[in-house]
């Protein structure tokens, strides 16, 4: 017996994923301009890995993931409150998503973009993960302004979190119909 149209199973358009590649790219090549307009060794004289000439890092003691000076991030677009609400520099509440403090933040974001991203901008296409992207990153940073009242923040993981929810709240609408169920418990705990 032949099932109605609307009561057949039908499996999830697979997309090609392309925004969060591209995410990925404007990330990493935000934060070499960043480390660019750094120049370490112009301002210091004890940078780290000093041998990479204006891509070295700040000593350790100022930042220990490996990155530029926060005068630096500050420049780039970093989440400064004051700015925002006195210069009126709203923008930030966007650039800061796109920054990084250093190597290890940077590299943590990116796979954690890169394995939760990609699953779900192919089950949900480029719009719905690109908007929540953004959208998440955004939000984030509105709240982080109401208790960050004094230092600067950046990063992408307010707008991670965000792939984060809608991952586990895909999870928890689709229960019944994943085989392995503790690997996608993994990836969202």
């Amino acid at each position: 017996m032949a099932h109605p149209p609307e009561m057949e199973f039908r499996p999830f358009n697979r997309w090609v994923s392309w925004v969060v590649p591209s995410f990925v790219v404007v990330n990493v090549v935000l934060f070499f301009i960043t480390m660019y307009v750094n120049d370490c060794p112009k301002y210091s004289f004890s940078c780290f890995a000093r041998f990479l000439g204006r891509f070295s890092f700040q000593p350790l003691k100022e930042n220990p993931l490996l990155g530029p000076s926060s005068a630096a991030l500050e420049k780039m677009g970093a989440l400064e409150v004051n700015k925002i609400v006195i210069q009126h520099q709203a923008w930030r509440l966007i650039t800061s998503i796109w920054l990084h403090a250093g190597v290890v933040h940077i590299l943590a974001n990116m796979l954690s973009l890169v394995f939760i991203g990609i699953r779900l901008e192919q089950e949900f296409g480029f719009v719905k993960i690109g908007l929540l992207y953004v959208i998440s990153g955004f939000g984030a940073n509105i709240l982080s302004s109401l208790f960050l009242q004094s230092a600067i923040s950046v990063g992408a993981s307010g707008a991670l979190f965000g792939l984060l929810g809608a991952m586990l709240s895909e999870l928890l609408t689709n229960w019944t119909i994943y085989a392995n169920k503790g690997f996608f418990l993994d990836l969202c705990f």
